[in-house]
């Protein structure tokens, strides 16, 4: 992505950003709308970042949150963080997400083991894991744990 392509889209990401604080409802219902957020949200970043969307109980966001950046491979996340923020925000369920600046959305096994430590600590608060999506190159490219029968 050239420098100029990367400044319209985060030109475009805080309009939508904008348009999104005003809405009444954005609620994500669909797999195709999570991934579009997700997308919309880490696909143009040069470096690999880990990201919750915190929803209510009718799946409308409260906040989508990039809580760990790491390098271009690879990022630390930690549950008890992920925990702590689901609960500040009252949240009944979230969506992972992160992204793979390679372009590359297959999940590794680094993957889904965090995966399956976020959901096994957010259902001690009876907060549910919807899915874990991996942003890669493309929006068509994003990787769904749900859909992959990986949750």
């Amino acid at each position: 992505m050239t420098p100029y392509e990367a400044s319209t889209v985060r030109r475009a990401i805080r309009i939508l950003e904008r348009r999104a604080a005003y809405a009444e409802d954005v609620t994500l219902t669909s797999p195709e709308a999570a991934k579009e957020l997700a997308f919309l949200q880490l696909g143009h970043l040069p470096d690999e970042h880990f990201a919750c969307a915190f929803l209510d109980n009718r799946h409308a966001l409260i906040a989508f949150e990039r809580l760990f950046r790491g390098t271009v491979d690879g990022a630390s996340v930690h549950p008890r963080v992920v925990v702590r923020r689901s609960l500040e925000l009252n949240s009944a369920a979230v969506l992972l997400a992160h992204n793979h600046p390679s372009g590359v959305a297959e999940p590794s096994q680094a993957d889904q083991r965090i995966t399956q430590r976020l959901k096994e600590a957010l259902a001690l608060i009876d907060v549910r894991v919807l899915d874990h999506l991996i942003v890669g190159a493309r929006l068509e490219a994003t990787t769904s744990f749900a859909e992959r029968g990986l949750l």
